[in-house]
């Protein structure tokens, strides 16, 4: 049976869903109520995540192959160093918060690389809790563009709808014991605050 993490709450969804936004606003809320929390991100700012964001800055240029394998030798390092690690953080009982996690591998790195593959290489435990922030693709490029600078390598239309109904594919078929939680993110940030403490009061997180 596939390791559950007790405690382990994962963000995902597009790139400018408004993940970051919830993630900081839920670590916040556990902050103003005394509960113990580590709030993290992929990539991480380790040196191979840092590796990644150079790749998705278009700063150095590989096969989509290699980004998925760097994707997980990040993420590998994230569930169990010794000195920084989720595993490491869920077992001293706080909340792990995670801006994104191996849903998103399975999403991005599907559209050009063989699904099998990817699955594949992101044999790791599961998180108990996923928060999809499910946002219409041109409501996220509206809010990329506003950022302003140079797009990442993700950010195009299409590639983004292809990584939607990934998503959404991935979803359809958890195994028991995952809980995941959509919500609308083309509503108003603080309708998507109070949507995802709404569905998380339901049980004790």
């Amino acid at each position: 049976m596939e390791r559950i993490l007790r405690s382990f709450v994962v963000f995902e969804g597009l790139d400018g869903a408004g993940t970051t936004t919830q993630i900081r606003n839920l670590a916040r809320y556990y902050e103003f109520n005394r509960r113990e929390y580590y709030l993290t991100a992929e990539p991480t700012d380790n040196p191979i995540g840092q590796l990644v964001r150079k790749v998705l800055q278009k700063k150095v240029a590989t096969t989509p192959e290699a980004l998925a394998l760097l994707y997980a030798a990040d993420r590998h390092d994230h569930i169990y160093s010794e000195s920084h690690g989720i595993l490491r953080m869920s077992e001293e009982g706080k909340i792990v918060i995670s801006d994104r996690y191996f849903y998103s591998s399975i999403a991005y790195q599907s559209v050009e690389c063989d699904p099998a593959f990817v699955m594949a290489i992101n044999n790791f435990p599961l998180p108990e809790v996923i928060i999809f922030i499910d946002t219409p693709v041109d409501v996220c490029m509206e809010r990329i563009e506003k950022r302003g600078g140079e797009k990442e390598l993700f950010d195009r239309v299409s590639f983004l709808t292809k990584v939607r109904d990934n998503y959404i594919r991935a979803f359809s078929s958890l195994p028991d014991g995952v809980r995941l939680i959509t919500i609308d993110g083309a509503m108003s940030p603080e309708d998507v605050e109070r949507a995802i403490r709404s569905e998380l009061s339901s049980f004790s997180l």
